[in-house]
């Protein structure tokens, strides 16, 4: 029968039960006892006995006085027994007639296991609670068309479910992190997405105008700048997992709303964070998981190992045999782009070509676990200079499976210096780069109110929840990610 054809029936139906005065939207709610793992799970306590489960028919077979059916809850799927012995005759008719897969159930019953073994509810009355007016897709082959998976989440949920179990974990990752955080003396805040000045990342940030003060604003692209306000205000130990925005393309690793954690720690610096956040995805892991090893496509990774630590120069020397410290100058480091053809813009200096060789020979190599250290002060606008090192920050960035899972710095809490970087990102942005901080004169007060020694890090939830579950792409984790807009919808 074609599509529409079908719909029609299913419209049909429910114009027979609505004209019957049984229209099963007016039904507004059905008191649910159990669900179906936590009947499969404690058979030998509930068999025999009455349960009322709740759900979307997945399944439905047809017989003479006895059919069967299967009903999907949040857990899993149960089977039911219907016999028109049991349930009664009319009841029984429109089961078979009425009833269709993907309509939304209510089944009372007792629990028992049929003779081929399987866990089931021997129905005694079926509610109808919400007619389904489409088509899932063909039960065979599921819902395997990935962007209407994408766009069309509900019934990715409905029909994959390596999918819920995502999501469920996803929902786990983000709790055990604020277990583990909490139990660590850390504060959960929230700050503005919209904001004036869209600093503490590297970054092109959305533009919007708020019309009641006739003002430009900006959606955030990171946590940093009001998180640190809160340190200067003597809270001490402070995070946020929330939102933020980017004005950038779209890949497997990057989508332009994203989940991001930042955290900040009074009286620690980078080292301090990176005991934390290996202590902290080792937890992760072992509460999600159930182990601190695990398979990511065909790469295992092992959390429970020490993680490595390399600083910034010596990995660019081991992996692409140039030495940046016997590099002079900016023109010296440029030469040497030249030679090894790799890009870099006019205004870029030293420290900016170092990060380019390390993106370009270091990464690909960076699987198990890496905390690379001690980034040039170029390409770290926020952060506190080596005392020994002025030419490089205490910063470093944690690579797992060649990916960057988080940003760490020993925060610049000198209000002299941090003007002089906001100078230098100003000019950046005036020579055209779109993606340079500008300065922030009431983070700029805040900081001469004086602000602690601290330790601060950025986190991509998303990426790591895609590790935790074996996703190869950051959409298979974000349950409504960023799509082009189909016509007319």
């Amino acid at each position: 029968m074609p599509e529409q054809d079908l719909l029609a029936v299913k419209r049909e139906k429910l114009d027979q039960l609505v004209k019957a005065g049984r229209d099963p939207f007016k039904i507004t709610k059905y008191d649910v006892t159990h669900h179906s793992k936590e009947i499969k799970d404690g058979f030998e306590s509930l068999e025999g006995k009455d349960v009322r489960v709740a759900g979307r028919m997945m399944f439905k077979r047809k017989m003479g006085k006895a059919s069967f059916c299967n009903v999907q809850d949040r857990e899993g799927r149960i089977q039911v027994y219907v016999a028109r012995d049991s349930i009664g005759e009319e009841p029984y008719e429109e089961f078979k007639k009425i009833l269709e897969v993907g309509d939304l159930i209510g089944v009372e019953g007792k629990v028992f296991r049929t003779q081929t073994g399987e866990i089931s509810i021997h129905a005694e009355v079926i509610t109808l609670l919400s007619k389904s007016l489409q088509n899932l897709p063909e039960k065979f082959h599921g819902l395997t068309d990935t962007d209407i998976r994408y766009r069309q989440r509900y019934v990715d949920l409905i029909m994959n479910e390596e999918v819920k179990d995502t999501f469920i974990k996803r929902s786990k990752i983000i709790s055990s992190i604020r277990k583990y955080l909490d139990g660590e003396g850390f504060m959960e805040v929230e700050t503005p997405m919209l904001v004036a000045n869209a600093g503490g990342a590297a970054a092109r940030p959305f533009n919007t105008h708020f019309n009641a003060l006739d003002e430009d604003l900006k959606l955030r692209i990171s946590l940093e700048l009001y998180l640190k306000r809160l340190i200067v205000g003597g809270l001490e130990r402070v995070y946020e997992i929330g939102r933020v925005f980017r004005n950038e393309g779209l890949d497997t690793r990057h989508n332009p709303e994203f989940t991001l954690m930042e955290l900040y720690q009074a009286y620690t610096d980078y080292n301090g964070m990176m005991d934390l956040t290996e202590n902290m995805f080792r937890h992760v892991a072992q509460e999600v998981l159930g182990t601190t090893t695990f398979k990511y496509g065909d790469i295992e990774l092992d959390f429970g190992k020490p993680f490595e630590r390399i600083t910034m120069i010596d990995a660019v020397k081991k992996y692409s045999g140039v030495d940046f410290d016997e590099v002079a100058d900016t023109e010296a480091a440029k030469k040497l782009a030249d030679e090894r053809d790799i890009h870099y813009e006019p205004y870029h200096q030293k420290g900016d070509i170092i990060n380019l060789f390390f993106e370009e020979y270091v990464e690909e190599h960076l699987v198990q676990p890496t905390f690379v250290m001690d980034h040039p002060v170029e390409i770290s606008p926020l952060t506190k200079r080596k005392p020994d090192r002025p030419d490089l920050v205490e910063r470093f960035e944690l690579f797992i499976n060649t990916w960057e899972m988080c940003n760490a710095y020993s925060e610049l809490n000198d209000p002299i210096d941090q003007r002089e970087r906001f100078a230098a990102q100003d000019a950046a942005a005036a020579a055209g780069d779109e993606e340079a901080n500008h300065t922030d004169e009431d983070f700029l007060n805040a900081l001469e109110i004086g602000m602690p020694p601290t330790g601060g890090i950025g986190y991509g939830i998303d990426r790591l929840t895609m590790l935790l579950t074996n996703s190869p792409a950051i959409r298979d984790v974000l349950l409504f990610p960023t799509l082009k807009s189909v016509p007319n919808q």
